[in-house]
C-alpha cells in the first residue's frame, strides 16, 4: 500500500484474512476487460473500481437510452444519448477516481477482437449476444485468458467461470450456438432491474477471487431463479 488514503480506501477488504495485503496488491494490478455496459456490466464495473481493480477497460459501442435506465444503474438521465463508455468514465471518476479507465468505443468482431482481449488478464462477458459471446470464449481460449460469463432473461440468471486453470469453457457447456432469432434478449422481452444486479456482482465476485488468487467454482454453471427464489449448480 502505498498510502495512507489507499490503506483507509480498502481497509475493509484488507482485513479479510484471505485477501490482506498481499491480496489487495495483486487486485490493483490486475488488468480486466468488461465487455459491455449494461445491466451487467453497470455493477460489474461499480464493483471492481470500489475494489480497486489496477487497469479497468471497457468495450461498447451503444448510446445510452431511456429504457436502459431500470437496470443500468451506472447511466443517468442527463446520459441520454450519450456513448456509454463516456457515461461508465463519468461515474468511475466520480466514484474511484484513482482507476485507470479505458473507455473502448468499438464493436468487438473477428477482425478486432484478439488486438482488444490482449492486454487484459481477466475478460468478463457483459454482452447480449450469443456470436460475440463464442467469438470472446474462442479468443480468450487462444489466448489463454480466463472468462467469467454471466447472462439475464426474465426472472433468470446464469453465472460462470470459464477456462481458469485449464478448466472447461463455453462450448464444453452449449457446442452450438442458438439461431439469433431463438434467442431472447432483455429488449423484446424484458428484465427486472435487480436481476443484472445480482447476476453481476457474483460476476465481479469472481473476478476480484481470480484476481486476489482465490479458489473459484469451474465447470460449474450457477443458475439463480429469482420467481421461485431457487439457487443451482450444472456440472458440466
Amino acid at each position: 500500500m502505498k498510502t495512507d488514503y489507499t490503506f483507509e480506501r480498502y481497509s475493509r477488504q484488507l482485513f479479510i484474512e484471505e485477501i490482506g495485503v498481499s491480496g489487495q496488491r495483486k487486485i490493483m494490478n490486475t488488468k480486466v476487460l468488461v465487455v459491455g455496459a449494461g445491466g451487467l456490466g453497470s455493477p460489474v464495473i461499480q464493483y471492481l473500481a470500489a475494489a480497486g481493480i489496477g487497469q479497468l477497460a471497457l468495450t461498447d459501442f451503444d448510446l445510452v437510452e431511456l429504457h436502459n435506465l431500470n437496470r443500468q444503474v451506472i447511466h443517468t438521465e442527463e446520459h441520454i444519448g450519450c456513448e456509454k463508455t463516456k457515461s461508465a468514465s463519468d461515474y468511475i471518476n466520480r466514484h474511484n477516481s484513482s482507476i485507470d479507465f479505458r473507455p473502448i468505443q468499438v464493436k468487438i468482431q473477428a477482425s478486432n477482437v484478439a488486438a482488444i482481449l490482449q492486454p487484459y488478464d481477466i475478460i468478463v462477458d457483459c454482452c447480449d449476444n450469443f456470436s460475440t459471446r463464442y467469438l470472446l470464449n474462442n479468443t480468450c481460449l487462444t489466448l489463454n485468458k480466463p472468462l467469467v460469463y454471466g447472462s439475464i432473461y426474465g426472472f433468470e440468471g446464469q453465472m460462470a467461470v470459464f477456462n481458469h486453470a485449464g478448466s472447461k469453457h463455453l462450448l464444453d457447456l452449449f457446442p452450438v450456438a442458438p439461431a439469433p432469432e431463438q434467442v431472447p434478449n432483455c429488449d423484446m422481452n424484458g428484465v427486472l432491474g435487480p436481476l443484472p444486479g445480482i447476476i453481476g456482482s457474483m460476476m465481479a465476485m469472481q473476478v476480484l477471487k481470480i484476481a486476489a488468487g482465490l479458489p473459484v467454482d469451474t465447470d460449474q454453471l450457477t443458475i439463480i431463479d429469482t420467481y421461485n427464489w431457487r439457487f443451482s449448480k450444472i456440472s458440466f
